[in-house]
C-alpha cells in the first residue's frame, strides 16, 4: 500500500501505472527517433507528452480495473476506448507540447499504435504477474480471543474475493509473539503487514522492531480501508468524523476547490451547449411536459436545495406520492430518458447547482429528504456523509453501480464515508478520470 496525499493506493497498481509510463516512453520514441528518424528533441518531445498522459488516459478507459487482467474482452475493450481516446487528445496535447506539435500531426496513427502496444505489453505481463501470486501482499492475522466469526469473516472474504493480498500466517491467542513476529522470520516469508483487532496486543518493542523492518501493524478495520477503499461502518470509533479530512479543510483549500467547480461546470456547460440544446428539443418531441426535472435534494448540512436534471420519465412518474428508487426496465422512463440516463445527458444540468452552490463536482450524491430521512434510521453514520457538499459525481459513484435498495445504499456510503474521511483535490482527480471510464462504459446506468 501506497498512501498519496491520504488516498491508499495498491503498490502494484502504481507500479502499473511506472510501467505504462516507461514503456509508452521507449516504445514512441523508438518509433520517432529510430524508424520514423526525427531529430532527437522531436522525438523526445513527444514520447514524454504522451507518456505524461499515459495514465489519465488508461484510467478513463478501464484500464487499471480489475477486468481488464482477467476478461479478455474487457482488455480488448479498454484497449479500443484507450486508443480512440488518445487520437482524441493528440491534437490537444501537442498544443501543450509546441515542439512535438509537427510530430504529432504527421504520426497520429504510428503514435496511437506504439501506446497501444505498450499496455497491451504491461497488463499481459501484470495478468500473468498475478495468476501466479506474485503479487499479493502476504499479512500475518494475530488472532485473540474476543474475535467474532463475522469480523474474522470479513477480513477472510476481502482476501479472496480482492485477490490484493493473502493471509500467510496466523498466530493463535497465548503465542509469544517475540518469537513468532520477530522481523527476520517475517521478512523471510515476504510478510509485510500484521494485521490485529487491537495493535496495542504487540508489545511496544517489537512494534519498534517492526517498523524499523518495514512491517506494519495495523487495525483490521484500517487494513481493510486501505485495501477495498471503504470504511467499515459497523466498526467506526467514536469521534472518527472530527479527524476528518471532510472536517479539516482550510479557507485556501475551499477557494480552490470552489474555483475549480466554477472552471470545470463552466468549460462542460459551453462543451456541451450544442448538445443541451437538442436534448432539449428530443424531450420535447418525444412526451409531453417540461424539459427540466426539479427535485428537492438535501445538501451540505442537511439542507435542502432543488436539483436540476433533465426529464427523462413520465410527468405523473411518481403519482401515488411516495418516491420510488428507479428499477431495469422502469417502464416511467421515456424513449429519449433511457437514451440521457444511459449515457449520463441527464445529469449535465446539475452544473447550474454546482454554479449556484449548492453542490461541487465531486462529492456524495445527493438524496431526497424521504430517503435520507428512511436510510438515516436503519443505517449508522448516514448522516454524516452531508459533512460535504453533495457532487455530480463522487468515489461511490465510481466504485459501486447504481443503489436500489437499503443494503445498496449501505455499501455506497461505505465508499462515501471513505471520500469524507481522505478528501483531497488528488482523490478529486482520480474520481474525475474515472468518472469518464463510468460514462462511456455506462457502468451503474439505470
Amino acid at each position: 500500500m501506497t498512501s498519496l496525499f491520504g488516498h491508499s493506493v495498491r503498490s502494484d497498481v502504481l507500479a502499473l501505472y511506472v510501467a505504462d509510463a516507461l514503456l509508452c516512453f521507449l516504445a514512441i520514441y523508438a518509433l520517432l527517433s529510430w524508424q520514423v528518424g526525427l531529430p532527437f528533441g522531436q522525438g523526445f518531445m513527444v514520447a514524454v507528452t504522451v507518456a505524461a498522459a499515459c495514465g489519465i488516459i488508461s484510467g478513463a478507459s478501464g484500464l487499471y480495473q480489475p477486468e481488464a487482467f482477467s476478461r479478455a474482452r474487457k482488455l480488448i475493450a479498454a484497449v479500443s476506448v484507450a486508443g480512440l481516446l488518445l487520437l482524441v487528445l493528440l491534437p490537444v496535447l501537442s498544443m501543450m507540447s509546441p515542439a512535438a506539435r509537427a510530430s504529432l500531426d504527421d504520426h497520429l496513427f504510428g503514435v496511437t499504435l506504439a501506446f497501444v502496444s505498450a499496455v497491451v505489453t504491461t497488463r499481459l505481463g501484470f495478468a500473468l504477474a498475478l495468476r501466479s501470486g506474485r503479487l499479493a501482499q502476504e499479512v500475518a492475522l494475530l488472532r485473540c480471543p474476543e474475535r467474532t466469526a463475522d469480523e474474522a469473516g470479513k477480513l477472510y472474504a476481502a482476501a479472496g474475493h480482492s485477490g490484493r493480498f493473502r493471509i500467510a500466517l496466523e498466530v493463535p491467542p497465548g503465542t509469544p509473539l517475540e518469537v513468532v513476529l520477530a522481523p527476520e522470520r517475517l521478512r523471510a516469508r515476504r510478510i509485510r503487514a500484521v494485521i490485529a483487532t487491537d495493535p496495542a496486543a504487540v508489545p511496544q518493542p517489537l512494534r519498534r522492531d517492526l517498523a524499523a523492518a518495514g512491517i506494519e501493524v495495523l487495525r483490521e478495520t484500517e487494513f481493510l480501508e486501505h485495501q477495498l477503499a471503504r470504511v467499515d461502518i459497523e466498526r467506526l470509533p467514536d469521534g472518527w468524523l472530527a479527524r476528518t479530512n471532510g472536517m479539516r479543510e482550510g479557507r485556501m483549500e475551499a477557494a480552490m476547490r470552489r474555483a475549480f467547480d466554477i472552471l470545470l461546470s463552466s468549460m462542460l456547460l459551453l462543451g456541451t451547449l450544442p448538445l443541451l440544446v437538442g436534448t432539449a428539443i428530443a424531450i420535447k418531441l418525444d412526451t409531453p411536459g417540461p424539459i427540466f426535472y426539479r427535485q428537492e435534494r438535501v445538501g451540505r448540512g442537511g439542507r435542502i436545495f432543488t436539483l436540476f436534471k433533465f426529464r427523462s420519465m413520465v410527468v405523473d412518474a411518481e403519482a401515488s406520492g411516495a418516491p420510488v428508487w428507479a428499477s431495469r426496465q422502469d417502464d416511467r422512463i421515456t424513449r429519449v430518458g433511457r437514451f440521457i440516463r444511459l449515457t449520463r445527458i441527464d445529469e449535465i444540468p446539475q452544473v447550474f447547482n454546482v454554479l449556484l452552490g449548492d453542490m461541487a463536482f465531486v462529492g456524495p450524491r445527493p438524496e431526497r429528504p424521504a430517503f435520507v430521512e428512511k436510510l438515516g434510521q436503519v443505517i449508522p453514520h448516514y448522516h454524516e456523509r452531508a459533512v460535504v457538499k453533495p457532487g455530480i459525481t463522487g468515489w461511490a459513484q465510481v466504485n459501486f453501480p447504481y443503489g436500489a435498495s437499503v443494503e445498496d445504499a449501505r455499501m455506497k456510503l461505505a465508499y462515501d464515508l471513505y471520500y469524507v474521511r481522505r478528501r483531497s483535490l488528488f482523490l478529486d482527480l482520480l474520481i474525475l478520470v474515472a468518472t469518464v471510464r463510468v460514462v462511456l462504459f455506462q457502468e451503474g446506468s439505470r
